[in-house]
């Protein structure tokens, strides 16, 4: 009896710090899983940030008559950039979580516009650094919408597990901050852009 009550005494103190410390690591570790995600996020959005120039550069110079739009592409571009890099600097806050999905979304409403204006050009149409610049853009954007999703299926993961008790306890204890989830703002901005020149 004895043993039996010097073992609940101290055994169950380093059973619920043992949890305790299981708890913990189960969040460190959801955490560097969103964190990763967004990483693949990140080299997708440089891609994407890399190609518009050469875009807008081979576009130029067919669409003489359309400097405003390749103006507002380079615009959004720019502005998207530095939502993106912005992030990066401080942290997947809300805030700038939605700063970058509304950079993002005008970006990618001027790039639509682009692709719309440069229908009315067969010569761009068939130029073959369009082709092959277009084919790597749609490619990316499909790559930024996988990247994208599974992003938001880790946060949604470490969200639930911060939240839900007793992780929430350790969560409270250690400031797991709630990781926000990366949505676009318009129904129009949730598609890659169409791109068709072939």
């Amino acid at each position: 009896m004895l043993y039996l009550a010097i073992a609940l005494i101290f055994g169950l103190p380093l059973l619920m710090v043992l949890f305790g410390i299981g708890l913990y690591n189960r969040l460190v570790a959801l955490r560097n899983r969103h964190q990763n995600a967004f990483s693949q996020i990140d080299v997708q959005l440089k891609r994407r940030y890399e190609l518009i120039p050469n875009l807008v550069e081979v576009a130029r110079g067919y669409l003489r008559h359309e400097r405003e739009t390749l103006e507002a592409v380079i615009q959004a571009r720019n502005s998207a950039f530095q939502a993106h890099k912005a992030l990066g600097e401080g942290g997947a806050g809300a805030g700038a979580m939605q700063r970058l999905a509304a950079a993002e979304g005008a970006l990618g409403g001027s790039l639509g516009r682009l692709l719309a204006v440069a229908e009315g050009y067969p010569d761009l149409k068939g130029n073959q650094n369009m082709q092959a610049l277009m084919e790597e853009l749609s490619s990316t954007e499909n790559r930024i919408a996988a990247a994208r999703q599974a992003y938001n299926d880790a946060v949604m993961v470490f969200n639930t597990q911060r939240e839900s008790f007793p992780s929430s306890t350790i969560a409270g204890m250690f400031r797991f901050e709630a990781a926000a989830l990366f949505e676009l703002e318009e129904q129009a901005m949730r598609q890659a852009p169409k791109v068709s020149f072939g």
